[in-house]
């Protein structure tokens, strides 16, 4: 059973949106400016941004692939969280980062929807955080599973976001939000 986090202190975490992760996501300029506005708002209201960078043996760490988008650059005093698996939780320091800041809640965005968010976010809800999920701010790239049988990303969006927001679990607040809307804050309250 999770350890259920009381209290209400939010971060935004902010997953993989790397110049050759989004290269080719779906409604990549959209989402890259959703994701942008949170990091404002978060930073206007001194909510912690917390940044996850993948590298793996496909993503050198280091290379231009692996670089974060010109779009978003994370600042000096923000923490930056490596990683080589889908979730954010698994082997990183991201849980003493958040317990060390006290963080209760996690708002959620970045890439890719149907591999890094999603376990991020179950990560997140298994081991008792709440959690928003910015409905706007991800994405992800068409899942091609054979020659004529594509999944498309609009679609592992939308899946994701009425998963998340359906999902019930045990003294905990899931939701989704728009990036303009959501209260950093406050689970649930947009």
């Amino acid at each position: 059973m999770a350890t259920v986090r009381s209290g209400n202190q939010a971060a935004l975490l902010v997953v993989d949106v790397q110049i050759g992760i989004v290269a080719s996501a779906w409604n990549r300029e959209k989402v890259i400016g959703n994701v942008d506005l949170a990091v404002s708002r978060a930073r206007q209201v001194g909510v912690p941004v917390i940044w996850v960078q993948h590298h793996d043996d496909e993503l050198q760490q280091g290379s231009d692939a692996w670089r974060w988008v010109d779009e978003l650059q994370p600042r000096s005093d923000e923490p930056l969280i490596h990683k080589r698996y889908n979730s954010a939780f698994e082997q990183t320091g991201l849980e003493a980062e958040l317990a060390r800041r006290g963080v209760t809640h996690i708002v959620l965005a970045g890439a890719m929807t149907n591999w890094c968010i999603r376990s991020t976010a179950h990560g997140a809800l298994d081991r008792g955080y709440d959690l928003t999920l910015l409905k706007d701010a991800h994405t992800t790239e068409d899942l091609r599973l054979s020659e004529d049988r594509v999944i498309p990303a609009r679609d592992m969006v939308t899946e994701l976001n009425a998963a998340i927001r359906w999902l019930a679990y045990p003294d905990r607040v899931n939701t989704v939000a728009h990036a303009a809307d959501v209260e950093l804050g406050a689970p649930g309250h947009v």
